[in-house]
């Protein structure tokens, strides 16, 4: 699990924003704790997400919005051909290789949320029915956004990783630390 903000960043905003991200990152990695690849893989309630899917959509998804932030192109970039492909693995693409490159992900966003002149600094967003239309929106926005979607993204975790084992997030974050929860 990556923590790249250090604790006493958490009282300025960039820091305590980047926590938050954190916080919601470290939701979802610890959904696929102790999984093998094909509990990862299945779908075990009605919605048609699995873990290994989630995991890839956020880490393409934060990558997505660091590119847009960063006014470069997004090497990972899905058209609507491609788009049912980041909900799912494919190929060779397994957990730990998704957790890693997640991680990668996560050191440049916050590198690049540092390096920034201000969280004022503001950048155009394409059209979308996700976003705001005719819209630019600040670094700010940007971190705000992968607050909401990961923690969207953290609780579709917690309802598939409880109907696969019945573990929850408190026993997740125990697992995780090496002790037991209840």
């Amino acid at each position: 699990m990556v923590t790249h903000v250090p604790a006493e960043a958490h009282g300025d905003e960039r820091g305590a924003l980047l926590a938050f991200v954190e916080a919601q990152r470290g939701a979802i990695r610890r959904s696929v704790l102790g999984l093998t690849e094909e509990q990862a893989a299945s779908r075990p309630s009605a919605s048609e997400l699995s873990l290994s899917g989630l995991l890839k959509h956020v880490a393409e998804t934060e990558l997505g919005r660091l590119r847009r932030a960063q006014r470069r192109t997004n090497e990972r970039e899905r058209t609507e051909e491609t788009w049912a492909d980041s909900f799912r693995l494919v190929g060779d693409e397994t957990v730990p290789g998704m957790l890693a490159f997640w991680d990668e992900v996560a050191k440049e966003t916050e590198a690049f949320i540092h390096s920034v002149p201000s969280l004022n600094d503001t950048f155009p967003l394409p059209p979308a029915p996700w976003f705001p239309k005719d819209s630019a929106v600040s670094m700010r926005w940007v971190l705000l956004h992968l607050v909401e979607e990961f923690g969207r993204h953290a609780g579709h975790a917690d309802i598939i990783r409880e109907s696969l084992d019945g573990k929850g997030a408190f026993d997740l974050v125990a697992l995780e630390s090496g002790q037991s929860w209840g």
